[in-house]
């Protein structure tokens, strides 16, 4: 152990870590459940911090050295090298402060390793408070998850399901609407549905990003900037912008800094936007496990791949599982949901302070849903293929295809057609016949599927 302190006084800290007296206090005190914080949200904090110090050194508040060694360290914790050193609870103090600390101390341990002396909070916390740090943080952590993760998955998903209707633009199949017979739809209509579940929510995300890109760095304490240097803000989102050169979307300041500390609008938008692509991902699952369904008592209509054994008692029996998976991620994302908007509303004063619970949320769902994208379209949507021999019987089969007939026989003639048709077990064309309203040619030139659709 070493000894370590701040203004509450000494603390032990294990001689092995790079952290200091206040992240062992949080230690201490918040040994709550087993969720940390999440690593993109240390990444975003190294992001800041480097672009904070460069800053600071563009004016003149720090030397050159120690703005150079504060980018040497959060280069380094961007990498992934001092992984082992932010330990902290979810549930800790509202604002992220120990979080903010911890970050702090880590890199002032480091750069003193190296050979530079530095104050956590006179050096590496310059020109800041935890009160607009890790709200800025969290934005840019959020940002990149959803246009690192989230965007290119969903991408690469909706791509898949384009394949399969460029493979089958002909099959011709029954539509079903309210879990009933309705009329025909081509496969590749039905997939359609599907990519477009999925990208329209994309479309979303991009329109909103651009929001929540906009921090709340230079509010310092309260809003008003105290002990930040004019222009602080600007120059430290020019600084993120050069160190995340690759992302698409700019950082900016936020306008008002009274809003950035306390509000969490634009951060319960995009995640409302999550939201809805988890909706759309649970009614694709359930659209391909319902079409799966069999092998020999269900629709069977669509074959999936067979990854694993479904049951431990029942041999041969094979489980829609990627549907079952991501059916979960999206009530996991609903949740999220819930527990930000509930969040976001607790902005009391000049502060919100329910940011870590907000910043695990946000974080889990996009990687939640990333991955499951990822999982759904390499595990099952690429394996995907018709069993048209099935939709051919079914679809030759409906009693909705009486719905051609109505323009001709009207509708209660054709409804009652069908309910006739289904009560003596017999097709349309048998029923037509035998009630003599038209001849077998006829209803062979009217009722015919690939006009309906």
């Amino acid at each position: 152990m070493r000894i370590e302190h701040d203004t509450m006084g000494e603390i032990e800290v294990p001689a092995e870590h790079y952290w200091g007296a206040q992240t062992q206090r949080s230690l201490h005190h918040f040994a709550i459940g087993d969720e940390i914080q999440p690593v993109e949200i240390i990444r975003a904090f190294a992001v800041l911090k480097q672009a904070c110090a460069l800053a600071n050194g563009d004016v003149g508040k720090l030397s050159a050295e120690q703005a150079a060694a504060i980018a040497t360290a959060c280069t380094e914790i961007r990498a992934g090298q001092w992984a082992g050193e932010f330990p902290l609870s979810v549930w800790q103090t509202g604002s992220g402060t120990q979080t903010n600390m911890n970050v702090n101390e880590v890199i002032a341990h480091i750069a003193e390793e190296k050979g530079t002396p530095l104050h956590p909070n006179d050096h590496v916390n310059a020109s800041q408070s935890s009160n607009d740090t890790y709200p800025s943080a969290l934005h840019i952590a959020a940002v990149l998850a959803v246009t690192e993760q989230v965007l290119p998955s969903a991408k690469r998903l909706a791509a898949a399901f384009k394949t399969i209707e460029e493979a089958y633009p002909d099959i011709i199949k029954i539509g079903r609407t309210h879990l009933q017979d309705a009329t025909p739809v081509r496969f590749a209509q039905e997939v359609s549905g599907w990519r477009t579940l999925v990208e329209t929510p994309c479309t979303l995300l991009e329109a909103l990003l651009p929001t929540l890109a906009q921090l709340a760095i230079g509010g310092t304490a309260v809003g008003t900037g105290l002990n930040a240097p004019h222009g602080f803000d600007a120059m430290v989102c020019g600084h993120i912008n050069a160190i995340t050169k690759a992302n698409e979307i700019h950082f900016t300041p936020d306008a008002n800094k009274f809003h950035a500390l306390t509000s969490k609008d634009s951060l319960v938008a995009v995640h409302g936007a999550l939201k809805a692509l988890a909706c759309n991902l649970m009614k694709i699952a359930n659209d391909i496990r319902w079409l799966a369904s069999g092998p020999r008592c269900g629709m069977g209509e669509i074959h999936i791949p067979e990854n694993e054994p479904g049951s431990s008692i029942m041999p041969g029996k094979v489980n829609p599982t990627q549907c079952e998976a991501v059916t979960m991620v999206a009530v996991q994302v609903m949740g999220n949901d819930t527990a930000i908007g509930v969040a976001a509303s607790q902005g009391n004063f000049q502060l919100n302070v329910f940011l870590p619970v907000s910043a695990y949320n946000f974080i889990q769902s996009a990687r939640l849903l990333a991955d499951c994208m990822d999982s759904l379209r390499t595990f099952c949507v690429d394996g995907l293929t018709p069993v048209e021999e099935k939709m051919t019987a079914n679809l030759n089969n409906s009693l909705m295809l009486v719905t051609c007939l109505a323009p001709k026989l009207g509708y209660e003639q054709a409804a009652y057609i069908a309910k006739s048709a289904l009560h003596k077990g017999c097709s349309l064309k048998d029923m037509v016949l035998e009630l003599g309203l038209l001849t077998a040619e006829e209803f062979d030139e009217i009722v015919r599927p690939e006009k309906m659709v």
